[in-house]
């Protein structure tokens, strides 16, 4: 079977979008099918197509059904599709949902902001990462938070930055920024942050390894997003063992389950602050978050991702 990929903004391949639609390819290539990657549908001879983003692959969905209105059609819904496009531009994303044959879902919680007459089409496949090479060993001299994740408005970036602020002058937490600012406004904020914030640092865009080996050394991962499908950092905090605090929202409630205790409110800096500060003290706390993610780790095994891709794929065979 030929596999259209399709994954808008391809070239530099920046957003966790394009990564994980190479990440999909590869899955699906071991798999024994045949899988091309391109950020739009431009004819090529397909027995199906996987689309990535309702809103952005509109019109290669539109494309594919107009010619082949027979073969199967999977739309993978990211977070600005279910939690900003389905209001900003319903037509388009709604239209593209109805096309597909199936819905990929990030997050288990996904459902609740997919139409109801086209929930029955959600499946979900939470996004793997694999092991760290060696044991976690944090660094012992500090506290070390790290936030990954490009500077731009939907991952509210600076939080982390601004909450680190209001704790007590002892304390030995440093937050570490790992992501590519998306504008010069960005990249000049996070550097008037550094100057007037001994705690934070901004490494800019780095190679994918220095980020597992962060993970590897640090104490929490802060993921700060006001919107998410499923965020890929989540998914390797947790593989990693590392305990993550994140905003309550569905895109990473969830990842993490709604009975987990580090979520703090969108765009609340005091709340994330106390949170950094409680998991800095409390090694009990601390110590619960980490035995919540070890005990999601399992179901974030390529070899879960493989699984319900293998599902998916049978069910559209069958129909």
């Amino acid at each position: 079977m030929r596999i259209g990929l399709i994954t808008p903004n391809l070239p530099g391949v920046r957003s966790g979008n394009g990564i994980t639609a190479f990440r999909w390819a590869g899955l699906l290539r071991d798999l024994g099918l045949r899988v091309s990657v391109s950020s739009e549908f431009g004819g090529d001879p397909v027995d199906m197509m996987v689309a990535l983003n309702a809103f952005r692959s509109a019109g290669s969905v539109r494309r594919f059904r107009e010619r082949h209105p027979d073969r199967p059609l999977v739309v993978a819904l990211t977070g600005t599709d279910l939690y900003r496009f389905i209001h900003s531009h319903p037509q388009e994303t709604r239209e593209t949902m109805e096309h597909s044959d199936r819905l990929v879902v990030l997050n288990a919680l996904a459902h609740r902001a997919v139409p109801p007459d086209q929930a029955d089409k959600c499946h979900l496949i939470l996004e793997s990462a694999k092991p760290l090479p060696r044991p976690r060993r944090p660094r012992v001299r500090t506290f070390d938070v790290c936030v990954v994740g490009h500077l731009r408005s939907e991952k509210d970036p600076l939080l982390a930055a601004v909450a680190a602020r209001g704790l007590r002058s002892s304390s030995r937490i440093r937050v570490r920024h790992y992501g590519e600012a998306y504008s010069d406004d960005w990249a000049a904020q996070a550097r008037e942050e550094m100057e007037r914030n001994s705690r934070y640092r901004w490494f800019g865009e780095v190679p994918h390894w220095k980020i597992r080996r962060e993970y590897g050394s640090s104490r929490l991962l802060v993921q700060s997003s006001r919107i998410e499908g499923g965020p890929n950092s989540v998914s390797e905090a947790i593989v990693a063992g590392l305990p993550v605090l994140g905003t309550e929202i569905d895109g990473i409630k969830g990842v993490l389950g709604p009975a987990y205790a580090g979520y703090f409110a969108v765009g609340d800096s005091s709340e994330l602050c106390a949170l950094m500060g409680r998991a800095e003290d409390d090694p009990a706390f601390l110590a619960g978050l980490e035995e919540h993610v070890l005990g999601l780790a399992p179901g974030f095994s390529p070899e879960r991702e493989r699984d319900r891709w293998v599902v998916l794929l049978d069910s559209l065979l069958a129909s």
